[in-house]
């Protein structure tokens, strides 16, 4: 009886977690996992004077604003786009995405 009483619980407690998981998820999920409309993104979708603010909301979250902001802005000003999101995402603006260093990497944050 004791052993049964202990499974049950256990297993109402993981149950309980779970709910909390998933409460806590939803609630969260417009910062994490912002909904976006590809739609609205890609190369020519903005105008020079939309780079500084959406620049800054790409830069946001970053320790290294000001290089973030630096190449942010020199990108936005080629391809008049900026991917959403904190980081990522770039395959909706391909100029962004393709535009590299000399060594390879990616130029724009």
């Amino acid at each position: 009886m004791a052993k049964s009483f202990g499974a049950l619980f256990l297993l109402a407690l993981i149950v309980f977690s779970m709910l909390q998981t998933m409460a806590m998820a939803s609630k969260y999920r417009g910062k994490w996992n912002p909904k976006w409309n590809p739609k609205n993104y890609g190369p020519g979708s903005l105008k020079r004077s939309q780079c500084p603010k959406e620049c800054n909301r790409r830069c946001g979250d970053t320790q290294y604003i000001n290089a973030c902001l630096l190449f942010c802005n020199k990108c936005c000003r080629k391809c008049l786009c900026v991917p959403p999101g904190y980081y990522g995402n770039k395959q909706v603006c391909s100029c962004y995405n393709n535009w590299k260093t000399k060594e390879g990497g990616p130029k724009c944050p």
